[in-house]
């Protein structure tokens, strides 16, 4: 039998009241999968991201310290901040993720389970089974969930919509939009692991034909897009989602809807300023935390 390779594992020591916003860094930071650990004898929560290739360690915690001094600015308690590399047991890796990862029911069309779940469907509920691997997104954060939410009630099974998954990780939004009949279906992120793993999901749910999934930058996008969509979700970090607001708010078709997520609450203003700059409102907002999520139309 093949012996599989160690993981590594970067791990932030924090306080529970900067859980979530380190989690959603070192995501947006590896393009994985975060997991935390709250001890609630010390009050400590220790938050884990792995990877099956070793950290540039420098690099690594150069990037992770600025951004946890971020998060410290905006307010957050961050404990005492401390990182840690080390390597670990795939075994144990995955026995971790099955303590973590439970289904998870979106309204009454959508279930996101791990293949080990035994939850049966409700009647008309359309399954997403999503086995968490080194990409970011298994539905439990609140702005995973915002985002499916707006796309189970955005749909409208009498019309054909389009959908456009800007920055996809584990490929979790863009699943679940084919699953619930959106099409076409593009997604797209930067890291080519998240791609690969997107991927690698889209087969296990059987809509790898129907989902079209690729490598790309938003930075680097075409300002003028050869195709608009019904449904843009954008669940990426507020300072990118300002700077690149033109290159997405010109994919969404008039009469669309915009889904951003992966704010810090306190930055949500600057971002809904932002985006009313080109004439979008918002029609939905959910604030969870310290993460605020938002859905947005035209004027």
């Amino acid at each position: 039998m093949k012996k599989l390779k160690p993981l590594w594992r970067l791990s932030v020591t924090t306080a529970l009241e900067a859980e979530d916003a380190v989690a959603e860094l070192l995501g947006s930071l590896f393009g994985v999968a975060a997991a935390a650990y709250f001890n609630l004898e010390t009050g400590i929560s220790t938050v884990s991201i792995f990877r099956d290739r070793k950290f540039d360690a420098t690099q690594a915690r150069a990037k992770v310290t600025a951004g946890i001094k971020r998060i410290g600015d905006c307010g957050l308690d961050i404990g005492s901040g401390r990182i840690e590399i080390t390597k670990v047991k795939r075994e144990d890796w995955k026995e971790s993720w099955k303590r973590h990862f439970h289904p998870l029911e979106i309204g009454k069309t959508l279930l996101i389970k791990p293949s080990w779940s035994k939850k049966r469907p409700r009647k008309g509920q359309s399954v997403v089974i999503l086995d968490p691997g080194l990409s970011f997104g298994t539905g439990q954060h609140p702005t995973t969930s915002f985002c499916l939410g707006e796309i189970a009630r955005g749909r409208n099974s009498a019309a054909q919509q389009s959908f456009l998954d800007i920055g996809t990780g584990s490929g979790i939004l863009a699943i679940a939009a084919v699953k619930l009949g959106y099409a076409p279906a593009h997604a797209f992120d930067f890291d080519p692991e998240s791609v690969r793993v997107a991927r690698e999901n889209a087969r296990k749910n059987r809509v790898d034909t129907k989902l079209k999934l690729t490598r790309g930058d938003v930075t680097k996008l075409p300002l003028k897009p050869a195709r608009q969509y019904d449904l843009v979700c954008a669940n990426i970090i507020s300072n990118l989602l300002i700077a690149e607001r033109r290159r997405i708010v010109n994919r969404l078709r008039t009469g669309g809807v915009l889904v951003l997520a992966g704010i810090l609450a306190v930055e949500f203003g600057e971002v809904e300023r932002a985006f009313a700059g080109l004439k979008l409102k918002l029609v939905a907002k959910r604030v969870e935390k310290e993460w605020c999520s938002g859905a947005f139309c035209f004027i």
